[in-house]
Parts: C-alpha cells; structure tokens; sequence
C-alpha cells in the first residue's frame, strides 16, 4: 500500500523556498516500538535480516522503545539490543523511547533512577556521537551540549533530524515506582535542559534547510503528541509537549515547503495533518496558528509491529515528494 500525501507536492518540483532542480530520489526504512516480549526478541534478528535485505534503504530509523513497558530496564537487555543493532548494513539513527529510561522507576522495570538510566543509555548506543550505529555514517550531533541521540543530517537536498522526545508527557509524569507522587527537582531541569535542547536542534535544522533551499524537512521522534486513540487528551499526559508543537508550527511555517514528522509510541500505523487548521489539537496545545504543511506518520509496533516502513523520497520530477509503504516482515513475531 502506497500513500502519499498529494496535497504537498508541488507540481513544479519547488519546495516554496524558490528551489528548481532535478534530485536523484532515495529511499529510508523507520521501525519503532519493537521488540516489545520474548517473542519479538526472538523475532528480532529476522526483522533486521529483512531490512539488510533492502540494499537501495539509505538508512535505517528507529524511532524508540526497545522494550515493552512492563519488562526490566537492565543493563543487560541494552547490550543485548545494541548487539542486534550492530548488525545493521545501513546505518542506523536512533532515538531513545519512554520504555527504555523515562518509564524505568516502574517496579517491573526495576525501579531504576530514569535519569541514570539515560546516561546508560547515551553510553551504550552512542559510543561514537557523530556516528551511526551500523553502517558508520557522519551525522551532525549535540553530544556536546550533553545530547549525542540529537543528531542532523542532509541527503539529496532533504534535512533530517532525530530529537529526544519521549512519551509518558515528555518525561513529566511523576515517578511512582520511586515513591513520587509529584515531578521531582532533577526531573524538571532534565525536562528543561533536554527540551531547549530540542528546540534548538529543530531550528537549526529549518534554518539550513531553508538556506540550502531543501526539498523537504524530516522530523523523527519517539512521541506520539497528537495519538489519534485519545478521545480526550488531558494536559496531564500531553501538556508538556507544547513548546515543541509550538516549534514545529512555527519552523514548518517558515520553511514553507513540506515537513514529514515520523513517530512511534501509539503503535498503529496513521497518517495526518495534525496541525492544519481546524484541528483540535491546535486549540489543545493553545496554537493559533496552523501548519498545513506538516504530515504526520506513525509506524507500526508493539503487537502490530509485523511491518516496517519504507520512506521513499521521489526523484524532484516526480509528482509526489514522498510515497511510503508498509512492507511485511517475512516472520513476523505474530
């Protein structure tokens, strides 16, 4: 199944920035929210296997969650992950998911401090900030700023950038396997740090994008902001994504031509425009300006995770910038 969003390509093959041209088109593969239980673990390895096989994906992404939220958060487990990560062909760009640091003061997962976790995190899958895992590709990174997942990089005239933003409202609900009923004071300048960090990172990325006069903007983040499943999100468990919306808005406005903000965290496949006029969730976030320009895509996981997506950006002549396909995986867990 091939879906693209028509009502963003631009016949003329300019991107609104005055951009013209002919650009080879390229194509990139997204997992997330996977392995999630024994039987993915399992499955793993062949899904990896799956992806190899596609030798024309330029990279590959996942988009965080490494584990289901119910399992241990152990060392262990992670080294055991970066190991199957390691046996990527293409590179790979990752960005850490709620499951894997922000959930971890859960008992069941061991009632780990999240905030060492994260650190064990950076250290195990960013040995080498500026470097894939996999296939080694050079990749713009905030590992200065304390932030090697941040990264940016630029392909046949599209900018991408993978930002640290996690479910469980961005970090903010309370610790509970720790005894919290309230975000703590290391929790908060966490959230904050991080956040203006992220903030940075997206606008730089739409600045270059604009100066080099790109085709199209790529956002991949592990949260779902605008999770189609909630009939009525509380502020409680979304609130704290609103500088970054705001970002979004404001930068995709800005830059004009199309933006594509790919995530995991809901685990269903879905393609929308969340942030165009008339949407609730602008009024949710207290926006009041739209961003038509932006699609939104969601991968498969968890229990639906028996695809992984194909990104394809299209040659510039083409009639659509971007075409996406869901391609089954040859032994899916279930």
């Amino acid at each position: 199944m091939v879906l693209t969003p028509s009502a963003l390509a631009a016949g003329n093959g300019s991107n609104g920035n005055g951009h013209q041209g002919n650009t080879d088109g390229f194509s990139f593969g997204v997992i997330g929210d996977v392995p999630y239980g024994d039987a993915e673990i399992q499955a793993f390895p062949s899904y990896i296997q799956d992806l190899n096989a596609h030798k024309e994906l330029s990279f590959v992404a996942h988009v965080g969650d490494i584990k289901n939220g119910s399992s241990q958060c152990t060392d262990q487990y992670f080294e055991a992950i970066k190991k199957n990560f390691d046996s990527f062909t293409a590179p790979l760009v990752y960005t850490p998911g709620d499951n894997e640091w922000t959930d971890c003061h859960r008992t069941n997962n061991g009632a780990y401090d999240p905030l060492e976790r994260l650190a064990r995190v950076r250290e195990i899958f960013f040995p080498k900030p500026g470097v894939t895992l996999g296939s080694p590709m050079q990749v713009r990174s905030q590992a200065k700023e304390g932030f090697p997942e941040n990264v940016s990089f630029r392909k046949h005239e599209v900018a991408f950038a993978t930002v640290n933003i996690p479910g469980s409202n961005n970090s903010m609900l309370p610790w509970t396997g720790l005894g919290q009923t309230q975000p703590t004071a290391t929790q908060l300048i966490e959230v904050q740090q991080r956040t203006q960090a992220d903030i940075q990172e997206l606008k730089d990325t739409f600045r270059k994008a604009r100066n080099n006069g790109d085709r199209a903007v790529v956002v991949m983040t592990q949260a779902d902001m605008f999770d189609p499943t909630i009939a009525a999100p509380s502020q409680v468990d979304f609130g704290a994504f609103k500088p970054l919306v705001q970002t979004l808005i404001e930068e995709s406005n800005s830059f004009g031509g199309p933006v594509y903000l790919i995530n995991g965290d809901s685990h269903v496949y879905h393609q929308d425009h969340p942030l165009a006029a008339g949407s609730a969730w602008l009024s949710f976030y207290g926006q009041p300006t739209a961003a038509k320009n932006l699609t939104r895509v969601t991968v498969d996981g968890s229990n639906n995770a028996k695809d992984w997506l194909k990104v394809t950006i299209n040659p510039e002549d083409a009639a659509t910038v971007v075409s996406f396909d869901r391609i089954p995986f040859t032994h899916p867990a279930s």
